[in-house]
């Protein structure tokens, strides 16, 4: 399974003061996104708004960002890769947004929640 994943909807997910350091919620994420993968095997894309300052890397997830930091650019860059896919029956997209989620239908992909994912992701 491909998962393309709203980064700042699942950060989100956790009133942990996320918002006082953006960049630090990012790579916490990251960071958790990377050993998820690694345990599971699955094909895991982030999608953020903006670029995180300093830059991420990561060796076992892909790290995105929309090209123009704008409101719901991460959701327009996911529909994005989305249409793209070859098979998108194939992809889960992670989202709280009901208009991405609702384009995500249209093209045959699956949605999870981002609590869900959230709690999927630390319960592993």
């Amino acid at each position: 399974m491909r998962w393309l994943v709203d980064g700042t909807n699942v950060i989100g997910t956790r009133p942990d003061a996320w918002w006082k350091d953006r960049d630090a919620a990012m790579l916490r994420l990251v960071d958790m996104l990377e050993r998820w993968a690694a345990d599971s095997g699955e094909d895991v894309v982030v999608v953020f708004e903006r670029p995180p300052r300093p830059p991420i890397r990561s060796t076992v997830i892909e790290v995105a960002h929309a090209p123009k930091p704008k409101p719901n650019a991460a959701d327009d860059e996911i529909v994005r890769r989305l249409r793209a896919e070859a098979d998108p029956a194939a992809v889960r997209v992670v989202t709280s947004d009901r208009w991405l989620a609702d384009r995500a239908w249209a093209v045959g992909a699956s949605v999870e929640g981002a609590d869900s994912f959230r709690n999927r992701v630390d319960n592993s």
